[in-house]
C-alpha cells in the first residue's frame, strides 16, 4: 500500500534550504527566465547611466528608491542571483555583493562580471543568516522575491537591518500572500480559480498525496507564504522605517494569469534604517 502524506513526510523530514539550492540549480540548466543573465548591451547603458532593475513582475523600480548616487555604494543582493540586478547595478558604479543560496545563479552573476570587468563578488549562503557580514557594511539591501523560499522571514529583516549603515535602505519584493490561498495547478489547467489552502501556506506541508511527490521529482522550488504581519511587521520591528510601497502583477505571464485578474500577486516596499 502506498503511505500517505503525514506518513512520508514523517519518515523523511525534508532540508528545504538544499533541496532549493539543488533545485535552483537546476532552473539555472533550464533556462528559467530568472537565471538568464543581462547582456552586454544593458551593461554598456547602465554605465552611461541608463540602466533599471525589478523588485517584482516586470515593472523597473522607481529611480527615487535608490539612493541618488550609486558610485561607490556599498550595495548587497540579498538572495538575488541570476546575473541580473546585481551586474547592472555595478555597470552602474556600485560595489556590489550577490548572497544566494545557489552556486549556479551566483556563477551566472560571475559570468557577468568577468566578461565586463565588474566590481562585483559572489557569497553562497541562506538569506536568513548573513553571518558572513560584518556589522553595518553596505548602504544598500536589495532583496527582490525570493524569501519565498524560505521557511522562515523574519531572519531576514533582522539580518538585514544589522548589516546596513544607518541610513542605509531595503529594498524588497515579496509575494502577496493572498495569492497562496488558490489552487495554482488548477488555475494554470482550466483558467479557474478555486480557495484551496489556509494560511499560512508550505507547498511541504500542504501540498496533497502525489503532488509534492511530483514537484520534487521535477526539481521545482519549494515555497513558503508568509504573513504581512511577517513581511511588513516584521520590517517595522526590526528598526525599520517604511517609506515606499507598491504592488504589481506577476510579470511575464501575466495576461495569461487568471489571478492577476483580480488581485495584484507581489508588493514591494522601500524601507531606511535610522
Amino acid at each position: 500500500m502506498r503511505p500517505g502524506r503525514a506518513s512520508i513526510r514523517a519518515a523523511m523530514p525534508l532540508d528545504t534550504r538544499s533541496y532549493n539550492r539543488e533545485a535552483w540549480d537546476r532552473q539555472v540548466a533550464e533556462g528559467n527566465t530568472w537565471t538568464v543573465p543581462v547582456d552586454a548591451a544593458r551593461i554598456e547603458a547602465a554605465r552611461r547611466g541608463n540602466w533599471s532593475i525589478v523588485l517584482i513582475g516586470q515593472t523597473p523600480v522607481p529611480r527615487d528608491w535608490f539612493p541618488d548616487e550609486l558610485a561607490g555604494t556599498d550595495v548587497l543582493c540579498l538572495a538575488s542571483g541570476g546575473g541580473q540586478q546585481g551586474p547592472i547595478l555595478a555597470a552602474a558604479g556600485a560595489r556590489v555583493v550577490v548572497f544566494d543560496n545557489s552556486p549556479r545563479q551566483l556563477g551566472r552573476d560571475r559570468q557577468v562580471a568577468e566578461a565586463h570587468a565588474l566590481p562585483l563578488t559572489t557569497v553562497e549562503g541562506d538569506m536568513v543568516d548573513l553571518g558572513a557580514f560584518d556589522d553595518e557594511s553596505f548602504d544598500l539591501v536589495f532583496h527582490p522575491v525570493s524569501n519565498v523560499f524560505s521557511s522562515a522571514v523574519r531572519p531576514v529583516w533582522r539580518e538585514a537591518f544589522r548589516v546596513l549603515r544607518p541610513g542605509g535602505r531595503l529594498l524588497a519584493g515579496f509575494m502577496n500572500p493572498a495569492s497562496f490561498i488558490f489552487d495554482h495547478a488548477l488555475a494554470e489547467r482550466t483558467g479557474e480559480l478555486a480557495v484551496r489552502y489556509p494560511l499560512p501556506y508550505a507547498d511541504e506541508r500542504d501540498l496533497p498525496p502525489g503532488e509534492l511527490e511530483a514537484r520534487i521529482a521535477e526539481g521545482i522550488p519549494l515555497e513558503f507564504s508568509h504573513s504581512l504581519q511577517d513581511q511588513i511587521g516584521g520590517q517595522i520591528d526590526a528598526g525599520f522605517v517604511l517609506t515606499a510601497l507598491s504592488e504589481g502583477g506577476r510579470g511575464a505571464n501575466e495576461e495569461a494569469d487568471p489571478l492577476a485578474r483580480y488581485l495584484p500577486a507581489y508588493i514591494a516596499t522601500r524601507a531606511e534604517k535610522p
